[in-house]
């Protein structure tokens, strides 16, 4: 089944075994990618699903790359939402490529439909000939009012086409991501995050498919995969001499990090929250320099911009806690967290809210796109998760 050739818009059934009905016009990227994941097909019931994510994503990385390197030079790269984040032409060509988010009334008004077909145009094969029309419907599909879902639980696709667009606007160092996960029933079955410029010079848990080849060349870039019951695992995405190239087949199993003392663990928070905000600032006081955690200090990891990146360092164990505190009146999008939720537990963690609950997707009953964390959302390893819950239950500071 060619999953992508029927726009992996909304799917009717869970069954990944019978084809999808295709929508009114079947137009998109047909999937490329000879990559075989690390396990068999037998174990993975959404294994076509998974690679077709995998494909996707690996495309959406390499067209933010694409654009990344003119991002400066070209009059009118960078623009602004009524939120006041920046977006970029990127950021819609990876909606259009994943047919998901957005509305492309942005990009009519602003004359920017030809930026995105040419961006797109740049990564598609000879049998890829999308025009404006295409492209427009393609984002439309995602629009937030193209589809109500009822309370019933559903079947859709997650994308968050960069996450962390002010790190993809300011410069090569900052961390950014695109996400995609795919929900069925109101279970998220599986994930695949890409960050383009992440770099391999901190040791994480793992265990290798190959690794006799881990540590055969510099790489550059990673790719994040997750399967209900398959485990989390990595890849880089790119040789550094060549940021265009093809995935490698380089595996490397994910586990989060084992630290069970919270003043040694490894904390990220959000970039819009300071550790004074939160609960744990009542018993230690936060430092970014790793050599000098004192016994009432934690180690505060910079992270730059986005949440996923956070669940990125969580499920490779670069990080200890992601911790991120509700604000009143700001809204916590589901695509900010749906597919950093599956790679953080099928490494091993947990994603609770700060009463230990769950994130309840279908909270928003018709567009599916908030999600109401009471207190918060607190990502990590489970002797943490309790330990930390105790801390902040016994400082009353979750909402009642």
């Amino acid at each position: 089944m060619d999953l992508l050739r029927y726009s992996i818009s909304r799917l009717p059934t869970a069954n990944p075994h019978l084809n999808f009905p295709a929508p009114l016009r079947r137009r998109s990227f047909t999937v490329r990618s000879s990559l075989s994941l690390p396990f068999s097909e037998e174990k993975a019931v959404y294994y076509k699903h998974l690679e077709a994510a995998v494909d996707v994503v690996d495309r959406a990385c390499r067209l933010c790359v694409h654009v990344k390197k003119s991002l400066f030079s070209s009059d009118g790269s960078i623009l602004e939402k009524n939120d006041q984040t920046p977006v970029t032409i990127a950021d819609f060509g990876v909606q259009a490529l994943v047919s998901l988010e957005e509305d492309s009334m942005f990009l009519r008004t602003n004359n920017l439909v030809d930026a995105v077909v040419d961006v797109l145009a740049d990564i598609a094969t000879s049998r890829d000939k999308l025009t404006q029309d295409d492209v427009l419907e393609a984002i439309d599909r995602g629009g937030k009012d193209a589809y109500a879902f009822g309370p019933k639980p559903a079947t859709y696709w997650v994308l968050d086409p960069i996450d962390g667009t002010r790190g993809f606007v300011r410069g090569s160092e900052a961390l950014y991501v695109v996400g995609l996960a795919l929900v069925v029933d109101g279970e998220i079955v599986l994930g695949v995050m890409g960050c383009p410029n992440w770099q391999e010079s901190h040791p994480d848990k793992s265990s290798s498919k190959n690794q006799e080849n881990e540590n055969a060349v510099s790489m550059s870039g990673i790719i994040m995969i997750s399967h209900i019951g398959c485990g989390t695992w990595r890849n880089t995405l790119w040789e550094t001499t060549n940021m265009m190239g093809g995935l490698l087949d380089n595996w490397i199993r994910c586990f989060v990090d084992d630290c069970q003392i919270v003043h040694e663990a490894r904390f990220c928070i959000p970039d819009s929250q300071t550790w004074e905000s939160l609960p744990l600032s009542l018993l230690y006081n936060a430092t970014t320099e790793a050599e000098y955690v004192g016994s009432k200090e934690v180690l505060l990891l910079p992270a730059c911009c986005g949440s996923l990146c956070k669940y990125l360092m969580v499920a490779s164990g670069r990080a200890s806690v992601f911790i991120q505190g509700a604000k009143a009146g700001k809204a916590i999008k589901a695509w900010d967290h749906a597919v950093g939720i599956i790679c953080v537990h099928e490494a091993g963690g947990k994603v609770t809210d700060w009463r230990g609950s769950e994130l309840d997707f279908a909270a928003d009953q018709v567009k599916r796109r908030i999600i109401f964390p009471s207190g918060g959302v607190l990502v990590t390893n489970d002797s943490l998760h309790r330990a930390i819950l105790e801390i902040i239950s016994s400082g009353s500071l979750v909402d009642s």
